[in-house]
């Protein structure tokens, strides 16, 4: 398994493991929410791909997972209670993080995460933020078993979307810089 930063060449890749996720969750228990046509999307990753913010993990020519990691916090993250306070430019924010089913349980996930941390480090960065729906059992497990501790639940505006309620997490690495 190798994790890279994606170009152009691997945006269709990374549309079709959006597809093939969304599918799987359609089958079982969607508990992100995600929808087709919706989030994430196409421009989702090309967004992130021109950023410079999209990074792949590939297995030989398969497309085993992906991770956005900038520095672009939902804006209502502002009104959250944090553990605590940082600058914005001290915070990286996990977005769009999925696994390909065939890939579920077999350590991505992990070495997906700790690709973030590294960059999240290697930027002098003193934290790592992400958001889940509340009901999101598992990837709250997956997160809490990381070490990202839990900061607050808000209301992201996707309530439209049956998603009112998101529980906020956060990687101190202040310790490590």
């Amino acid at each position: 398994m190798k994790i890279i930063k994606a170009n152009a060449i691997d945006i269709d890749r990374v549309e079709q493991l959006y597809h093939e996720v969304i599918d799987y969750l359609d089958g079982s228990c969607n508990y992100p929410g995600w929808k087709k046509g919706v989030y994430p999307t196409r421009e989702t990753a090309m967004e992130a791909c021109l950023e410079g913010t999209l990074y792949v993990a590939l297995d030989g020519d398969r497309t085993a997972g992906s991770i956005i990691v900038n520095q672009k916090p939902e804006p209502l993250y502002t009104q959250a209670k944090w553990n605590r306070e940082y600058e914005s430019k001290d915070c990286y924010v996990i977005h769009t993080f999925a696994v390909h089913p065939s890939y579920m349980k077999k350590g991505v996930g992990k070495e997906l995460m700790e690709h973030a941390v590294g960059i999240c480090r290697s930027q002098k960065g003193k934290c790592l933020r992400l958001d889940v729906t509340e009901q999101n059992l598992p990837a709250i497990k997956f997160y809490e078993k990381f070490g990202f501790q839990y900061a607050d639940t808000v209301d992201l505006g996707y309530g439209a979307y049956g998603l009112p309620w998101f529980r906020l997490y956060e990687l101190d690495l202040s310790c490590c810089i």
